[in-house]
């Protein structure tokens, strides 16, 4: 069962990038094309920013501004937990891992510090350099150039205007590393 699994052996892919290259349009592809095979995908979505889930004026965030370690918000549809940290680090990848229910695949969107299997997302247009020449967990790119000549052996190239060849890699990643999947 996943959930007996510890957080380094799951399957976890994160897809980073800079800021405006596509992470979230790609991920959306790739989760509804993921979902549409039957297989359940968690996502953890990182953010340098203050997060503000719920309007200050809302019971919940009312709640957690007077003091509670903890508010969760459920409903018939979906339910939430928001942790207030006041002042704590902020959890390690592994702890917010186990915190997520089982699921086939977990991907990441950002974490491009830590040490888990990468697919860039690279347009040059935006101005900044790739990650994969510099960082050996990047095992494939999903770009809208093509292949450098100097492209690191085992690294994937991919066209990120065709998400179905991307979405194939992904496919094709996932029965490597989770036979089961």
């Amino acid at each position: 069962m996943q959930q007996d699994i510890p957080a380094r052996e799951r399957t976890v892919l994160a897809v980073v990038g800079t800021s405006g290259s596509g992470k979230t349009t790609l991920l959306e592809v790739l989760i509804a094309g993921l979902a549409a095979r039957g297989l359940k995908v968690n996502v953890v979505k990182h953010s340098h920013h203050d997060l503000e889930l719920e309007p200050p004026h809302k019971d919940s965030a009312r709640l957690r501004m007077a003091g509670a370690a903890e508010v969760m918000v459920a409903s018939p549809f979906r339910f939430a937990i928001v942790r207030e940290l006041r002042g704590a680090p902020e959890p390690s990848l592994d702890e917010q891992l186990d915190r997520l229910a089982p699921a086939d695949l977990i991907l990441l969107e950002g974490f491009k510090s830590y040490p888990v299997a990468k697919l860039e997302v690279y347009r040059a247009a935006a101005g900044k350099p790739p990650l994969y020449p510099n960082d050996e967990r990047v095992i494939a790119v999903a770009s809208d150039q093509p292949a450098p000549a100097d492209l690191r052996a085992g690294v994937g190239w991919l066209d990120l205007n065709q998400p179905q060849a991307v979405q194939a890699w992904l496919e094709n990643y996932l029965k490597k590393v989770s036979p089961g999947a």
